[in-house]
């Protein structure tokens, strides 16, 4: 035993020579390269997109973002965003459960399904939209046949958002209930719980954290979505904009500082939403500490 003992302190040593093996001079050079990325692409125009909605002062700013078309994109956004997003939520924590609670046949084209919006354009799945709920689409008729009106007003909208959005929840959710595994949910369910208690006590407490960041990460592609909402929503002017589809409209006609006020408003939920995700990665993160030191 005692000629076994320093086996057992060979690998951190050699593991933490192996992660200070880089040079310093190398290790600075990444950092800086890293750093001057990010500076370059992601706060540089940020910065640019605040300085130009204040350009021409606080009044032209205010005014820009409380315009009625304006104030009807900002709803509307809102609207869709709290129309797809709970819809998501529900369907991301069924298809997580499905997928890792249960073996059945077609688990894998589920999988794939959920997959699909991230590799089509969102163009072509605001296009199939079109092509069934359109005047001239397979449902069409129907539809004007009983006054139910979808493409270029609010439903297709949301049709077209809660199709791009479709993955982001069971994304997150699916690995993470993977690593859980099913011995919490057998133990309940052995000790007499219902199916939806066992959920309700065991599953949801689990998962909580991954449920929130796959929402917020739902969220903020909602409100930011444009190529499937711009082919279904018709560009309708305090009716069917919203807000990415209002900039643009904005910007073409050469309003460039009330463009960027309303750009700069969007920012500031992406900012929101980074300063959300940052959160819910540290509780993450920290909920796991208590285990980790069990061991």
């Amino acid at each position: 035993m005692a000629g076994n003992v320093p086996l057992q302190f060979t690998n951190p040593p050699l593991q933490t020579t192996a992660s200070n093996s880089e040079p310093r001079l190398v290790r600075w050079i990444l950092i800086t390269l890293a750093l001057a990325f990010l500076g370059l692409f992601l706060v540089l125009p940020l910065v640019a997109i605040f300085i130009k909605a204040f350009d021409k002062g606080i009044a032209v700013f205010l005014e820009a973002i409380s315009n009625p078309d304006a104030l009807s994109a900002i709803k509307l956004t809102l609207i869709i965003t709290l129309i797809t997003v709970p819809l998501n939520a529900i369907f991301g924590i069924a298809a997580a459960w499905a997928v890792t609670k249960f073996n059945f046949k077609g688990k894998s084209l589920l999988i794939t399904i959920i997959d699909l919006p991230f590799a089509i354009s969102p163009v072509i799945a605001g296009l199939v939209f079109v092509l069934l709920f359109s005047a001239h689409g397979l449902f069409g008729q129907w539809l004007i046949d009983h006054n139910v009106k979808i493409i270029f007003a609010v439903p297709g909208i949301a049709l077209a958002t809660l199709l791009v959005t479709l993955p982001f929840v069971a994304r997150e959710l699916i690995p993470l209930m993977q690593t859980q595994g099913t011995a919490d949910e057998e133990a309940s369910l052995t000790l007499g719980a219902s199916g939806w208690k066992t959920f309700l006590l065991v599953t949801l407490p689990n998962i909580k954290w991954g449920l929130l960041y796959g929402i917020i990460l739902c969220s903020a592609r909602a409100i930011g979505e444009f190529g499937a909402v711009s082919v279904v929503s018709g560009h309708i002017r305090g009716m069917t904009n919203t807000m990415p589809l209002h900039i643009e409209i904005l910007y073409n006609e050469y309003q460039f500082s009330a463009a960027f006020a309303v750009a700069s408003l969007m920012s500031l939920f992406a900012i929101i939403t980074l300063v959300i995700k940052n959160i819910i990665e540290w509780k993450t993160k920290k909920s796991f500490e208590p285990e980790e030191g069990a061991h």
